[in-house]
């Protein structure tokens, strides 16, 4: 049981880390065939996410994830792991560089098949962002008419993306709708299976 909380926490975090660095192959490596990602703007397989994250490099819209430790529950051939994350994408917000911050729990479902584990699903919780001047000082103006149609947890996310073309759902998992965070963990629980404790 250590060794496999081990091995599923590495799987999350070099996931992480190979999509931070532009590691295309790596990421591809965790991921099942079968697996779904939903985030803020993109829904599909493993398989298109690492595509569509290519391509988002490609056009220089980088982020950089501060990753907290991640808790795994490992029950038999399945794994649930919440990874806490502060997501860093610096942008040109009307003329004037930008640091946004989303911070969230990307909730993960990982199973092992032939000996080897792998990335089934992920699904962030946001809980609340920020969007700051990378240079002190400077003047950010928001428009406040447009950032009032996102929700509160990504707002600033949400502002910023759809500045860059990106479509982004109002259906995400956020901190302002506890009961469907609620019944997201109850799922997740119910697919991990019953604790032999």
């Amino acid at each position: 049981m250590p060794h496999d909380v081990t091995a599923v926490a590495q799987l999350v975090l070099h996931e992480r880390q190979a999509r931070d660095r532009g590691w295309w192959d790596t990421m591809q490596e965790g991921y099942a065939t079968d697996s779904v990602v939903r985030l803020s703007w993109f829904r599909g397989s493993g398989a298109e996410f690492v595509e569509q994250s290519r391509h988002m490099a490609g056009r220089g819209d980088r982020a950089i994830h501060r990753l907290g430790p991640p808790v795994v529950d490992v029950r038999g051939e399945r794994a649930l792991v919440e990874l806490p994350a502060a997501i860093e994408v610096t942008a040109e917000v009307d003329g004037v560089e930008a640091v946004l911050v989303s911070h969230a729990r990307l909730l993960y479902r990982a199973a092992r098949a032939e000996g080897r584990w792998r990335i089934r699903s992920l699904d962030p919780v946001y809980e609340r962002d920020t969007l700051t001047p990378a240079i002190p000082g400077t003047g950010l103006s928001v428009d406040m008419e447009v950032l009032r149609h996102y929700r509160v947890p990504y707002r600033f996310l949400a502002y910023v993306l759809g500045h860059r073309g990106y479509t982004i759902g109002d259906d995400l998992f956020g901190d302002d709708r506890p009961d469907e965070v609620a019944r997201l963990y109850e799922n997740a629980h119910l697919w991990l299976g019953p604790s032999d404790r």
